[in-house]
């Protein structure tokens, strides 16, 4: 019976758009399985259920299940079950951008996951997550290992969602300024069945518009390949990140040959707003990665000469630092004496 009812509520994932017919369904099912004891049953729908909630971003309502659902577990100690839910509790937590909460649950998951055989799709998306969380520490070295063991244990066994940690190593070879990397990537053995496929083309797109250093070309490829870039929150955040870097380093090589320029002249240099622009410029110069002051009644940016640090403050302090101890070292010989 149990897996009749899994049976018929798998035939909902294929159907698009029936995210809320599946969640009317799965909550009916786990009342019918609560009220005839079906312990397990309820268990497993309604991890199934959590997964849905995270898929249509409804984190509050996923975390109340999961709350119930890992009282449950521990008392009974399924580790397989508990496994999957402290790893669907570290995806809903970085969801909603709780990361010290989202790497805690991941801890749980792999100390559970240990002490029992763990699946290789399931070791898989542990090590997704991993990859995930650490990419988010700016840690891309680490997260690039994972997501290529995962592109290897799926790849081979022909899992669709190898795809996905493919495109991460690229994006980590992106992001570690290794853009280059990115073609030879794609010339591994594994890699060679994706090298057509349009997810790949967007990552390479990008990877050509940061080794050029060319923000229009960037742009371009956000905008030709929206639905491969922008669908995928990792994604998107990494690239936001790389879009502000971009920004900031055309933004630097505009305005270095000059002593004063205009904001204007800046902003049509490098093809942005002028509000935009502005607003970078004072960030940067807040950041001091540009030294210098806006001038707004004048429309124009005002960039000092760098100066050398001069070390005679920080001898002087050093100096009477040192005078201070003498004096110490003095007074305390006079009260002995004394």
């Amino acid at each position: 019976m149990n897996l009749a009812v899994r049976t018929l509520i798998d035939f909902f994932t294929s159907i698009p758009g029936s995210e809320s017919t599946q969640k009317q369904v799965l909550e009916d099912n786990i009342d019918w399985a609560r009220q005839e004891k079906r312990i397990f049953l309820k268990q497993s729908l309604e991890t199934r259920l959590v997964a849905l909630h995270l898929e249509t971003q409804s984190y509050r309502p996923a975390l109340s299940l999961i709350d119930g659902l890992l009282k449950e577990l521990k008392r009974l100690d399924d580790k397989l079950i508990l496994t999957e839910v402290h790893l669907l509790e570290s995806r809903v937590y970085r969801g909603i951008g709780n990361f010290p909460k989202s790497k805690a649950a991941l801890t749980s998951a792999r100390t559970a996951a240990n002490s029992i055989y763990c699946p290789p799709y399931l070791q898989a998306q542990l090590d997704l997550q991993s990859g995930i969380l650490h990419a988010e520490d700016k840690d891309y070295k680490t997260a690039y290992s994972y997501f290529f063991e995962v592109f290897e244990n799926l790849s081979t066994n022909d899992d669709p969602k190898a795809l996905t940690a493919l495109k991460y190593m690229l994006l980590c070879k992106i992001m570690l300024n290794l853009p280059e990397d990115v073609t030879s990537l794609l010339q591994i053995k594994l890699a060679a069945r994706y090298v057509q496929l349009r997810e790949v083309d967007s990552m390479r797109a990008v990877a050509r518009a940061h080794q050029n250093r060319n923000l229009a070309e960037f742009e371009q490829a956000l905008k030709d390949y929206r639905e491969e870039l922008s669908t995928d929150p990792t994604i998107r955040t990494h690239l936001a990140a790389l879009y502000d870097t971009l920004l900031e380093q055309n933004l630097l090589r505009i305005v270095e040959p000059y002593s004063v320029v205009d904001i204007d002249h800046v902003a049509e240099v490098v093809g942005q707003g002028r509000a935009q622009v502005e607003a970078k410029l004072s960030q940067m110069i807040l950041d001091k990665i540009l030294s210098g002051v806006l001038d707004q009644g004048r429309g124009c940016l005002i960039i000092f000469d760098p100066q050398e640090e001069d070390a005679l403050y920080g001898d002087a302090i050093k100096t009477i630092g040192q005078v201070g101890k003498v004096v110490d070292s003095l007074y305390a010989k006079t009260v002995r004496i004394a």
